[in-house]
C-alpha cells in the first residue's frame, strides 16, 4: 500500500522532475484575497499571479496546498462524517503554468503520472471536457489514446472555470476513476452520476479567456494552467478503497479515537469517529496557522468545527475532554510534511483542552433545551427556525449542532426561518451601531486598497518626505476635509511613517503644508497590512483630500524604537546561541522606551544564562558592525540562513536584515520589514531588566537600550550609593559589608536567644527556684518563664524531666501576653498519668481550648499569659486528681 505521505511526496517530486518549482503550502488564512475566509483551493496563493497583479521568477510551480471549506459559500461542514468524500480540511495537489505550457503538456503530464508512475489502469479512467473544447477532446484521444466513449463532453459550468465575473476563465477537463461496478453510480453526465462509482480525482483548468461581467471579451495573451487533485481522493484510489475515511491517515486517527473512547467506528458510532478525525485535522492546522477560537470571523468558524467534533465525542461517551489527546497522533501522521504542526503542538493541545472543557457545560444545557424544544416532534417534522435561533442566540448552541443533533431523529430544521431571525437581529445591531463612532471597518480599508493600492513606505532611508492626501477617515466614514480639533486618519500615497506591525509600534510626528496646516500624528497603523494609516489631530489650518503635505517623523522616538528593534534581533540570536536552536520568537513589542521578547523555552533562565545572553548582545553592540539590508526571494533568504516566522506572508522579494559578525558570518540574519539602526553601535547599551513566564513553554524578556538602559543603571547606582552612605562604607564594599553585618546579626540573634533562655530558666520567683515538690505522692517540677521561644519548650521540659527523675515536669512560657505550656511525664508514670490531661487543664486556665500530644509529652497554649501561675496550680490540681 502506498501511504498518503508517499503519494504527496511522489506528486511533488514528479513535477519537480518536470521542471516545476516546489512551493510550500501557504497558510490557511489567505493574504491576497480578503473575500475568502480560508484558502479553499490550491490556486488561491497564485491568484494575483494569474490576474497579473504579481509576478514570479519561475513560470511553473507545484504544491500541496492546505485547504479548509467550512464557512461561506464553500462550506462542507454539515456533510462531513456522513459521506465518503466530504472534509473540512483537505490537501490539494497541483501543478501550475504561468504562461508557459498549455493543454497538451498539462494532459501529457497528468496521464504520465497516473498511468506510468502510479500504475493506474487506463481502462478505469474517464475524462470530461467542456462541450465546445474540441482541442482538449482531440488531445485526450491523441495523448492518452482514450476512446471517444470515455471522453465526455459536458455543457454545464462544472466544466468551465472562472475566477469571478471579471478576470481569467477557461474550460476544464476532469479526470474520473472508476471504483467498480459493485458500487452504485454512473459516469459523469449520466442521470446517476452522483453515485460513488465514478469519482473525480483531478481537475485541469485551461485558463485561456478574459471575462468582464461574466462575458468572455478576449483571449489571454499567455494561456495558463491550474490543476487540482484532492490528496485524500487519490489516496483512496491508490490504497484500493473508495472511501476517503478508509485511507491510512484517517484510519490511524479513527483508531486513536476508538482507543480513547472504547467505542468501535461501527454503526451509529461511525459518523462520530469520522467527524472527530476530520475536524481534528482542520482544528489543528487552523490553530497552527494562528487562528484561535472566537465569537466572530475565522475564530467562530474554528469554534464551530471544534464544538461539532466535541459533541460527537460526547455522543461516543467520552467522559473527559478528548480532542487534545488525539493531537500526538495527528502530529505523527502529518507533522513531517507540515513542520508547523509539530511546532504548534503544545498550543493546539492547550487550545483544544480549554475549549472542550468550557463547551461541555454549554453542550449539556443546549442538548437538554433542544430535547425540550423538539420533544413533540416526530420523524419528518421540522423544528422552527426561530427556535433554532433562540438556542443559538440565547444559549450559545450553534445551528449546525442543532441540525446535526436532530438528523438522527429524522427531524429537519427550518433554515430559512433561522436565517430570517438572524437577519432581523443583524439589522437591529446594524441600526444600533450606525453613527456610534466606531472605527471604520475592514470593508472601508478594502475599498481604499482597491482604489489606491498599497501605501508606499519611504521611511527606510529617512524621516521626512512629501505626500499627497488620498483619503481622510473620521469616525469610521470617509470625509473630504478636517478642521482644527478634528481627529482623523490620513491616507497618503507615500509616507515615511511606519505602520505598527511585526511587533514594532507605529511612528508619531508632524504633518504640515504650505497652506499653513499643522497636524500632530499620534500613531500609525497598518490596516490589511497594506495601508499606512496616520492617526492625526489637526492643530492649525485645514486638511483636505488632495493636499500635498510635508511629513516629519519624530526622530527621537523613531531612533529609540529602531535601537530596541535591532537589539531584539541580537537578543534572539544570543538566546539561540546560549539556550539552543529550539528558541523561536513567539511575540514581541518594540517601543521607544523598551523592548519585550517572547520566546519558546521550557524553563526559567538561570542568572548565569541571563548574564551570558546580555554579555553576548553587548559584545555585538561594541563591535559596531554595519547593519545591512538585502532584497531576496524568500527561498534564497531562508537558504542563506535567514530566520523567518512561519505563517508570515512574504512577497516575491523580502528584506533580509543582517547585523554583526562572528567567525566570519553574520551574527543575526532575519526577514524583517521594520526599521533598524545603521550600525550595532547605535544601540549603545543593552540591559535585561526582567525575565518571566508568559505561558507553558513560553518565556518573556524585557530589556532597555541606549539612554533608557543608562538611566536604569544610573538609578540603580544611586540606590547603591544611598545604601553605602547608610552603611558608612564605599559602594564597592557594600556586598562584603552587608555579608559581614548579616553574619553579625545571625551571631547576635543566637546569643540573644541563649541569653533569654538562660534568663528565663533562671527564674524570677522563689517558688520557681525551688526543686521538685511532692503532689499526691508524685514528684512535680513546674516553672513559669518569660521570653522563652515556644519552639524550645519541649527540649527544656525534657531537661526538667531528667531533674525530676520520676514524675512530672511542666513549663509555661509567656511572650507578648500569651502563654505556651508543655508538660512531660517520665516513662515510668505514663500508665497512671497522661501529659495530655494535665496540658488541657493548664490551657483552660490560660483562657484557651484544646492542647494535645502523647502521654509522655503534650503541648498547648492560651491568650492570657497573666494567668501562667494559675495554670501551674491547675496542673497541680489535675495531678492530685489523676494520681489519687
Amino acid at each position: 500500500m502506498t501511504s498518503t505521505n508517499d503519494i504527496r511526496r511522489g506528486f511533488l517530486e514528479f513535477f519537480e522532475g518536470a521542471g516545476h518549482t516546489r512551493v510550500p503550502s501557504a497558510p490557511l488564512v489567505p493574504h491576497n484575497d480578503p473575500t475568502l475566509m480560508f484558502v479553499n483551493a490550491g490556486m488561491v496563493p497564485f491568484k494575483n499571479v494569474f490576474t497579473g497583479l504579481e509576478t514570479r521568477p519561475d513560470v511553473t510551480a507545484t504544491s500541496s496546498q492546505k485547504c479548509v471549506r467550512a464557512g461561506g459559500k464553500h462550506n462542507d461542514l454539515d456533510n462531513v462524517g456522513y459521506t465518503a468524500r466530504h472534509h473540512t480540511f483537505f490537501e490539494m495537489l497541483g501543478n501550475f503554468s504561468f504562461g508557459d505550457y498549455f493543454k497538451d503538456r498539462a494532459i501529457e503530464l497528468a496521464w504520465t503520472l497516473l498511468t506510468r508512475d502510479w500504475g493506474l489502469s487506463p481502462d478505469r479512467l474517464t475524462v470530461t471536457v467542456y462541450h465546445t473544447d474540441d482541442q482538449a477532446f482531440d488531445l485526450w484521444r491523441k495523448i492518452a489514446g482514450l476512446p471517444e466513449s470515455r471522453i465526455i463532453r459536458i455543457a454545464t459550468k462544472d466544466n468551465f472555470w472562472a475566477m469571478g465575473p471579471d478576470g481569467p476563465s477557461g474550460p476544464c477537463s476532469e479526470i474520473f476513476f472508476d471504483h467498480g461496478d459493485h458500487l452504485p453510480g454512473g459516469p459523469p453526465g449520466s442521470p446517476d452520476e452522483d453515485g460513488d462509482r465514478f469519482v473525480e480525482i483531478w481537475n485541469l483548468v485551461f485558463m485561456q479567456h478574459l471575462q468582464e461581467n461574466d462575458a468572455i471579451v478576449a483571449d489571454l495573451p499567455k494561456p495558463s494552467i491550474d490543476t487540482g487533485m484532492g490528496l485524500e481522493r487519490i489516496a483512496a484510489v491508490m490504497q484500493g478503497v473508495h472511501d476517503n475515511y478508509d485511507t491510512d491517515t484517517f484510519k490511524a486517527l479513527i483508531h486513536a479515537s476508538e482507543e480513547l473512547t472504547g467505542t468501535k467506528a461501527q454503526g451509529e458510532a461511525q459518523p462520530s469517529h469520522r467527524v472527530i478525525a476530520d475536524h481534528l485535522r482542520a482544528s489543528g492546522f487552523l490553530i497552527a496557522d494562528g487562528v484561535l477560537p472566537a465569537n466572530d470571523g475565522r475564530g467562530y468558524v474554528l469554534r464551530r468545527i471544534m464544538r461539532r467534533a466535541m459533541r460527537h465525542a460526547h455522543l461516543l461517551g467520552a467522559k473527559d475532554p478528548l480532542m487534545h489527546r488525539l493531537v500526538p497522533q495527528l502530529v505523527a501522521e502529518m507533522g513531517q510534511a507540515y513542520p508547523e504542526l509539530t511546532r504548534a503542538q503544545p498550543l493546539i493541545e492547550a487550545t483544544l483542552a480549554q475549549e472542550e472543557t468550557r463547551f461541555r457545560a454549554t453542550l449539556a444545557n443546549g442538548l437538554k433545551l433542544l430535547d425540550e424544544a423538539a420533544g413533540d416532534l416526530e420523524s419528518g417534522a421540522t423544528l422552527p427556525g426561530a427556535t433554532a435561533f433562540k438556542l443559538y442566540d440565547t444559549y450559545g448552541f450553534p445551528y449546525d449542532l442543532t441540525e446535526d443533533a436532530l438528523r438522527a431523529k429524522g427531524i429537519a430544521v427550518d433554515r430559512a426561518g433561522f436565517d430570517a431571525a438572524m437577519a432581523e437581529q443583524k439589522a437591529k445591531a446594524r441600526a444600533a451601531w450606525k453613527g456610534s463612532g466606531e472605527q471604520a471597518g475592514d470593508e472601508l480599508w478594502f475599498d481604499l486598497v482597491e482604489e489606491f493600492g498599497p501605501s508606499e513606505f519611504i521611511g527606510y532611508s529617512g524621516h521626512d518626505g512629501e505626500g499627497v492626501v488620498q483619503a481622510l477617515v473620521k469616525d469610521g466614514q470617509r470625509v473630504d476635509r478636517a478642521a482644527v480639533g478634528d481627529e482623523v486618519i490620513v491616507l497618503m500615497n507615500q509616507t515615511p511613517f511606519y505602520g505598527e506591525s511585526g511587533g514594532q509600534v507605529g511612528d508619531a510626528g508632524k504633518l504640515m503644508s504650505l497652506k499653513g496646516l499643522e497636524a500632530d500624528v499620534t500613531d500609525t497603523s497598518k490596516p490589511l497590512g497594506k495601508l499606512h494609516a496616520l492617526h492625526a489631530r489637526v492643530v492649525k489650518g485645514e486638511l483636505a483630500v488632495g493636499d500635498a503635505l510635508q511629513q516629519s517623523v519624530d526622530v527621537e522616538r523613531r531612533s529609540a524604537t529602531r535601537a530596541n528593534h535591532s537589539a531584539t534581533h541580537l537578543l534572539h540570536a544570543a538566546l539561540r546561541n546560549t539556550l539552543g536552536e529550539h528558541v523561536t520568537q513567539k511575540g514581541s513589542l518594540v517601543a521607544p522606551d523598551r523592548l519585550r521578547f517572547d520566546f519558546s523555552h521550557p524553563k526559567a533562565l538561570s542568572p548565569d544564562e541571563l548574564a551570558a545572553v546580555e554579555a553576548e548582545v553587548n559584545a555585538e553592540i561594541r563591535a559596531n558592525q554595519p547593519v545591512t539590508t538585502r532584497l531576496m526571494t524568500p527561498d534564497d533568504a531562508v537558504q542563506s540562513g535567514a530566520l523567518a516566522l512561519f505563517g508570515e506572508k512574504y512577497g516575491d522579494e523580502v528584506r533580509v536584515l543582517s547585523m554583526g559578525r562572528q567567525a566570519e558570518r553574520h551574527y543575526s540574519v532575519e526577514l524583517c520589514g521594520g526599521t533598524h539602526v545603521e550600525a550595532t553601535g547605535d544601540i549603545a547599551l543593552f540591559k535585561i531588566v526582567s525575565e518571566s513566564a508568559v505561558s507553558s513553554g513560553v518565556r518573556r524578556i524585557e530589556a532597555l537600550t541606549g539612554e533608557g538602559a543608562l538611566a536604569w543603571l544610573n538609578a540603580r547606582d544611586a540606590r547603591l550609593r544611598e545604601a553605602a552612605a547608610a552603611l558608612k562604607t564605599a559602594p564597592d564594599d557594600v556586598p562584603s559589608r552587608v555579608a559581614g553585618m548579616a553574619e553579625t546579626v545571625r551571631r547576635l540573634e543566637k546569643e540573644l536567644a541563649d541569653a533569654k533562655k538562660a534568663l528565663a530558666m533562671g527564674g524570677s520567683a522563689k517558688s520557681d527556684e525551688a526543686g521538685p515538690e511532692e503532689v499526691a505522692g508524685v514528684s512535680f517540677l513546674g516553672r513559669v518563664v518569660e521570653g522563652l521561644d515556644p519552639k524550645g519548650l519541649r527540649g527544656e521540659v525534657d531537661s526538667l524531666k531528667q531533674r525530676v527523675g520520676s514524675g512530672v515536669a511542666a513549663l509555661i512560657a509567656v511572650n507578648d501576653g500569651r502563654a505556651s505550656v508543655a508538660v512531660g511525664v517520665t516513662d515510668d508514670r505514663t500508665a497512671e498519668i497522661s501529659a495530655v490531661e494535665l496540658v488541657k487543664a493548664a490551657v483552660t486556665a490560660l483562657g484557651g481550648q484544646g492542647g494535645g500530644g502523647r502521654p509522655d509529652m503534650a503541648q498547648g497554649g492560651g491568650p492570657d499569659g497573666a494567668k501562667a501561675h494559675d495554670a501551674l496550680t491547675a496542673i497541680r490540681a489535675m495531678l492530685e486528681k489523676v494520681a489519687a
